[in-house]
């Protein structure tokens, strides 16, 4: 028995459009599940590496991107900035960032120095010490401090503000200081009594997610091969509904026909 396929512009159009949907954004996981390989793959080249010494020409942060650097100089003591809603281990807290000066230049680099606590009174900083004098820092040069959803308008930038997001160009405006276009994220050194090792610096892969891109991949793709077999089934049922009812009405005029003869 044949069953016939009813097709209904509509429902093709709706199930087309789901389709194309699903198929670019498991494209997009893809290649974002490409990117983050990439760039496991970078770092771990660049591990093996000694750190490069940062000087204070200033560079595009895509050249240096995951480098492990070695800086010398002074922070600025008088510039914290707090960028909060970066949690921990399950705890809230923040990454302190601030200014440091280049031995040797006029040029500065912001340095996330580390991880912080939120202390239970709102708005109450917590205590950090910050080295005085020229001092070595090590870690590795990223474009971004990372991004969260901004909740309501930025405060001005200021002296120990609290902020969501913080970008190097913005902070030379409000301080008036020549920065290198990156950050370093600063991962050492960390021993005991050297420089501020109340600070924790366990920094989130920029690697990390590979999995996940993957697994989104996968079901957006299914969502898209689902759009397309229940336009083909429904098709096919609505098909095989018509038939059935085109056949029960030629019944009567069958039998009809045959009482006759």
């Amino acid at each position: 028995m044949r069953f016939p396929f009813h097709f209904r512009l509509i429902p093709f159009i709706a199930a087309l459009l789901v389709a194309l949907v699903g198929i670019a954004l498991g494209n997009w996981q893809q290649g974002r599940a490409a990117y983050k390989l990439a760039v496991q793959e970078k770092l771990a080249t660049l591990a093996t590496e000694a750190p490069m010494a940062l000087g204070s020409a200033l560079t595009p942060a895509a050249q240096l991107e995951y480098r492990h650097v070695s800086v010398s100089g002074e922070f600025v003591a008088g510039w914290p900035l707090f960028l909060a809603n970066r949690p921990m281990a399950g705890r809230p807290g923040y990454y302190l960032v601030m200014p440091f000066k280049i031995a040797g230049s006029n040029t500065h680099v912001l340095v996330m120095r580390g991880w912080l606590p939120r202390e239970a009174e709102y708005g109450k900083l917590p205590a950090f010490t910050t080295p005085s004098g020229t001092v070595t820092v090590e870690g590795i040069v990223v474009a971004s401090a990372g991004h969260v959803m901004d909740l309501g308008e930025a405060a001005p930038l200021a002296p120990k503000a609290i902020v969501q997001n913080i970008d190097p160009a913005l902070v030379a405006k409000a301080t008036g200081l020549v920065l290198q276009p990156f950050f370093v994220q600063q991962t050492g050194p960390d021993q005991p009594g050297e420089l501020d090792d109340m600070l924790l610096r366990v920094w989130p892969s920029p690697s990390s997610g590979i999995d996940k891109h993957r697994g989104y991949a996968f079901q957006w793709y299914a969502l898209a091969a689902m759009a397309i077999l229940f336009f083909v089934i429904t098709g096919f049922r609505s098909g095989a509904k018509s038939g059935a009812k085109q056949a029960d009405a030629g019944k009567p005029e069958a039998e009809t026909s045959d009482a006759g003869n």
